[in-house]
């Protein structure tokens, strides 16, 4: 297991000029990657009103909308009769040039499962063994992998549900009671997440989700650094067919 790696904020004043040159490079990034026709997979996890949806905003607006797909995850009550709970996951990997993101993803089992009784404790190992199999695999065959995790201060995130809480519509919206940052149950489960997932193929980036300006421009300059290192600089070989007399 590798050590789990935070992303700095960047402490950048002009935060909205610094995204928008991100979405710009980000774009840019993206190029070689159709060209070449990679896949990657970034996932977005975090407790509720840690920031991810504003980041999320960030980076969906950089990317082709073509080459890319969202998938938001949330508990899913079918999987049971679906065979293997990571099925769902497998229908959604990307094709060759495309990028799938996972707002919130395959780690809800041994984060809410596991924190709302759902899973019981031998299902949450077996369950960290087949999440190391599966992002193993992911990586043995070409895909990138950037795996965020937003972390939040109880205080700060009392004050976003708060909030959301006055507004009726994102009431409707909202699947399960927040799970609180200050809940030791959370903590202990975020506490094996790092220890259990935080792989040498498949590393944890830590995002600081208190001020979210801040933190999509971290997030956004992660997934920039991984983009940089993992895709070709130099445009594909193009073999032209001989011109005929």
């Amino acid at each position: 297991m590798s050590s789990f790696r935070a992303v700095p904020n960047t402490g950048i004043i002009d935060r909205a000029s610094a995204l928008a040159a991100l979405r710009e490079h980000l774009a840019e990034l993206q190029l070689p990657q159709i060209a070449h026709r990679r896949r990657a997979i970034v996932l977005l996890e975090g407790a509720e009103g840690s920031g991810k949806k504003h980041a999320l905003k960030q980076l969906v607006a950089a990317f082709d909308p073509c080459q890319c797909a969202v998938h938001s995850i949330g508990f899913d009550r079918r999987e049971a009769s679906e065979g293997h709970w990571l099925a769902r996951f497998w229908r959604s990997l990307p094709s060759a040039s495309r990028t799938a993101i996972f707002y919130r993803s395959w780690y809800l089992r041994v984060l809410d499962d596991r924190i709302l009784g759902r899973i019981d404790e031998d299902a949450v190992a077996r369950s960290f063994d087949e999440i190391n199999e599966f992002e193993a695999q992911q990586r043995d065959y070409g895909t990138l992998i950037v795996k965020l995790y937003f972390e939040v201060s109880a205080n700060v995130q009392e004050e976003r549900l708060a909030r959301r809480a006055a507004n009726p519509w994102s009431r409707g919206m909202r699947r399960d009671e927040p799970i609180s940052t200050a809940d030791p149950a959370y903590l202990h489960a975020l506490q094996a997440l790092k220890a259990n997932s935080d792989t040498r193929w498949s590393p944890w980036l830590m995002i600081d989700g208190d001020d979210e300006e801040a933190a999509a421009v971290a997030a956004l300059s992660a997934i920039a650094d991984a983009w940089a290192e993992a895709m070709p600089a130099e445009p594909p070989h193009l073999v032209m067919a001989p011109v005929r007399a």
